[in-house]
């Protein structure tokens, strides 16, 4: 395998200009009041999962617009207050709504909630209609309008849930993190922008980060869908309303807003989030924080990865 994007030196330094829009600040605040007119509630049903020392439920929530989303919800027994771990997946990627990777953490001493992204997984409801076409995947659903953007009901319905932990009685309001890979990367660094809730943010290779670059080099994955967007519609204003509505959520733009401890990682050979489209993100961050590289790693399962992770969270959320 052969390093495919720019040197490691020049990822270190690569910090492309963001491309907010003027708007920008004013979408998410009105974005975020709008959440809040859906009241926070949830439903649980307890799950006889075979493992002892831990209670695990199907979680039921309100999340943007109003929408039914589903997930798992798992916590160790005993009385107290648990540190908490919210928990994103990626694009499109939920073997049996990861269920197992769940309960595989809350054996480590946390409650967590796993978000089923809306319209991909489990029960979780798409219900923002899009005013225009799109081809076959989530990141042209509504391009055309950011308000009507997939990708926004999801970044929302993150922040619910991070709510909706926080207000168990089981968990520590104040000991909460998020984390995921990919998809569930991006929507790890959106929920931190957006919330002051999260301590600690885990984010392995981000998706949605620095679409200009990342339509342009991306050589297979979820991005290509864009540019099948504007094969399908060649209209050069249509490319250029497309790609603005996509500059309201691009976790390069978001990630100047991240106050809490953020961790990131990427693999060099990683051909579905370039490595520089990762460290732009990573590069605009203002807050600690700390990246683990791995050269012959793509996007995959990286065993090196793990303990940074679980170290950070033991650091930060069982003190």
């Amino acid at each position: 395998m052969q390093q495919y994007d720019l040197p490691l030196s020049e990822l270190k330094k690569y910090k492309p200009d963001l491309t907010r829009q003027e708007d920008f600040e004013e979408f998410w605040k009105d974005s975020l009041k709008e959440l809040q007119k859906t009241k926070l509630s949830y439903q649980l049903l307890e799950y006889k999962y075979p493992v002892k020392g831990i209670k695990v439920y199907k979680i039921l929530y309100k999340g943007f617009n109003n929408a039914d989303i589903d997930g798992w919800f798992v916590i160790p027994e005993g009385d107290g207050k648990h540190p908490g771990v919210v928990t994103y997946h990626g694009y499109n990627w939920a073997f049996d709504g990861n269920l197992h990777r769940t309960v595989d953490l809350a054996l480590k001493g946390y409650a967590v909630l796993h978000m089923l992204t809306r319209g991909q997984q489990g029960m979780s409801a798409d219900n923002v209609v899009s005013s225009s076409g799109f081809p076959a995947g989530w990141l042209t659903k509504g391009i055309l309008d950011k308000n009507e953007y997939y990708y926004r009901g999801v970044y929302l319905d993150a922040v619910r849930a991070v709510e909706v932990l926080a207000s168990m009685d089981g968990v520590d309001s104040t000991r909460i993190g998020v984390m995921g890979s990919s998809q569930g990367g991006a929507i790890t660094l959106a929920v931190s922008a957006l919330s002051d809730i999260p301590k600690v943010a885990l984010a392995e290779y981000p998706f949605l980060s620095n679409f200009e670059r990342a339509v342009e080099i991306t050589p297979t994955g979820p991005y290509l869908e864009i540019p099948e967007f504007f094969r399908r519609n060649s209209a050069p204003e249509i490319e250029e309303k497309a790609m603005k509505t996509l500059t309201y959520f691009d976790v390069m733009n978001l990630a100047p807003w991240i106050k809490c401890h953020t961790w990131m990682c990427i693999g060099l050979v990683d051909q579905i989030t370039p490595p520089s489209t990762v460290f732009a993100a990573y590069n605009h961050l203002n807050c600690k924080k700390d990246i683990s590289i791995f050269k012959y790693f793509g996007h995959e399962y990286i065993p090196g990865a793990v303990e940074p992770q679980l170290k950070l969270l033991m650091d930060i959320l069982q003190k």
